[in-house]
């Protein structure tokens, strides 16, 4: 006879005591002793769901049952053997009678042996599987609901940042990794390309994400070098489109198949529930709409092998079709020059002519367009000017509306939380009503300090008039062309034909400011 026991993380939850391991054995003992049958062995599995098809020991108790090693397998229930129908119909139905096996479980009187018992093991079965689907969408309300009101569930915080010390499903910035997020983001604005940004993380020893969760140490203490755990450029393209750095927090990107299996299927971006400002953003949100607007433009002038996006990339196109502009190479006695011609000549469809133009002379005369557009619509301003602009004012007086709303809400939250207590002292209520009733006020009290604290340090930011001043100097008064000039400045530019007979080009360049 073989006996088994399985206790699972609901069980310790409920503090189940009956359902122990140790009176699971116990009961498997006596009842074998009062049959007088010898135990063969008793197999355990704890802290495994009753649909997991994974537990060793009940995979090994298969196995010997197989192989003819006992012909009974006990249990305290058939709920403890499994809550799975199909397993149930697959291994105490079918399996068991082929292999010579009994199956019994005493609490609710199965036994394979009792011909007219199988339609109340069938039941057993059904009612263990409904209980199971039942219980799987309860704790998906729970999991929803604790999202939708901001809480993180998640096992591993997004790279970057860590749980708060205080209260874990809330997320604070990791000041080592968070800061590799900023200069993840910062290189690729400059226009270096993913390929190349985690060449550099690797040559420098920086472990990736995987390799950080890992360790759980900071970076200093660590080089990943040996272990093959290594930035690539989809890890780089995963940060660079991360909604967690600007503060909002997005969960339920997966789902289950289904509550009897563990693969997960991944969810429509729209069906994500993100919740705004949850958290303490490491990105600016300006800086991070600029980084999508950049991935999401064609390539038709990225400086290939080399990891250096190209400062035009994504914003040349044929004057006369509309499709972007390809780059290609020509050498000419030893002499090698790039150049650009319409999508689709290049690809032979003879769908339009070749516009073809060299792309050192189509730099020279942007950066000679881009200057008379300046100079013409724009004066050298000061820090001082900026921040008295329309736009700067906007931003400001926003900032200012919210904080202040959110100053009041404060007042409330805390003035009714004192005259909640002053009904505890005053015993108008119960202790355990106040008890009941506070950890709300005091939730509401931290959440708008936390975002009064966010508000006033961009403040705090925006008024770096030094850092300001040396943002608008290099704009203005610009020495070569750079992917970050060019994406604030133009929306696209536009290259004509080449005239056979004057050589004449036209270029036309479509104004964002």
């Amino acid at each position: 006879m073989a006996g088994y026991v399985r206790l699972s993380k609901e069980d310790e939850i409920k503090q189940l005591e009956s359902e122990s391991v140790q009176n699971q054995r116990e009961l498997l003992k006596s009842y074998a002793e009062e049959r007088g049958w010898i135990i063969h062995n008793i197999y355990v599995d704890e802290d495994y769901s009753g649909v997991d098809s994974m537990r060793p020991g009940f995979n090994q108790l298969l196995s010997d049952a197989e192989k003819g090693r006992f012909n009974i397998v006990v249990c305290k229930s058939q709920s403890r053997f499994t809550r799975d129908m199909e397993a149930v119909e697959k291994y105490i139905h079918n399996k068991f009678l082929l292999w010579g096996v009994r199956f019994i479980s005493i609490v609710d009187n199965a036994d394979t042996s009792v011909k007219s018992n199988k339609k109340a093991r069938q039941i057993n079965g059904l009612i263990n599987e409904w209980y199971l689907e039942d219980l799987s969408e309860n704790v998906k309300t729970v999991l929803n609901h604790k999202r939708i009101n901001g809480h993180f569930i998640g096992a591993f915080p997004t790279y970057g940042y860590q749980k708060d010390p205080e209260n874990h499903n809330h997320l604070i910035p990791d000041p080592v990794a968070a800061e590799v997020v900023r200069r993840i983001y910062a290189l690729y604005l400059s226009g270096m390309g993913k390929g190349r940004i985690s060449d550099l993380l690797n040559s420098e020893g920086i472990p990736n994400p995987a390799a950080y969760k890992k360790q759980g140490i900071r970076y200093s203490a660590y080089h990943c070098g040996s272990n093959g755990t290594k930035w690539t450029p989809t890890t780089i393209s995963r940060i660079l489109q991360e909604p967690n750095y600007v503060g909002d927090l997005a969960q339920g990107r997966k789902k289950k198949a289904s509550y009897k299996s563990k693969k997960t299927q991944d969810v429509p971006k729209r069906d994500w529930i993100v919740v705004k400002d949850a958290h303490e953003p490491i990105i600016d949100r300006d800086m991070f709409e600029l980084v999508q607007e950049l991935r999401y433009q064609h390539t038709p002038c990225g400086a290939r092998g080399t990891g250096k996006v190209h400062a035009l990339n994504g914003k040349v196109k044929c004057m006369d079709c509309g499709s972007a502009l390809n780059k290609y190479q020509m050498t000419y006695k030893g002499n090698r020059k790039y150049y650009l011609n319409c999508k689709l000549y290049r690809n032979r469809k003879l769908m339009c002519t070749a516009h073809s133009i060299r792309l050192d002379l189509l730099e020279q005369e942007v950066i000679r367009l881009l200057r008379r557009h300046i100079h013409e619509h724009y004066e050298m301003r000061s820090a001082g000017e900026y921040l008295g602009s329309d736009r700067c004012r906007q931003k400001k007086e926003a900032c200012q509306t919210e904080l202040s709303g959110l100053r009041q809400q404060l007042a409330r939250a805390t003035a009714s939380f004192s005259e909640l207590y002053s009904d505890k002292a005053a015993g108008v209520i119960t202790v355990n009503d106040f008890a009941r009733l506070s950890p709300q006020f005091q939730k509401d009290m931290a959440l708008c300090e936390a975002r009064i604290s966010q508000l006033e340090s961009l403040e705090a930011q925006k008024l770096d008039l030094d850092m300001i001043q040396r943002k608008i100097d290099n704009w203005l008064d610009f020495n070569e062309l750079t992917r970050e000039l060019v994406v604030g400045f133009i929306d696209f530019i536009k290259v004509g034909e080449r005239n056979p007979v004057t050589k004449k080009q036209e270029i036309h360049i479509t104004w964002l400011i």
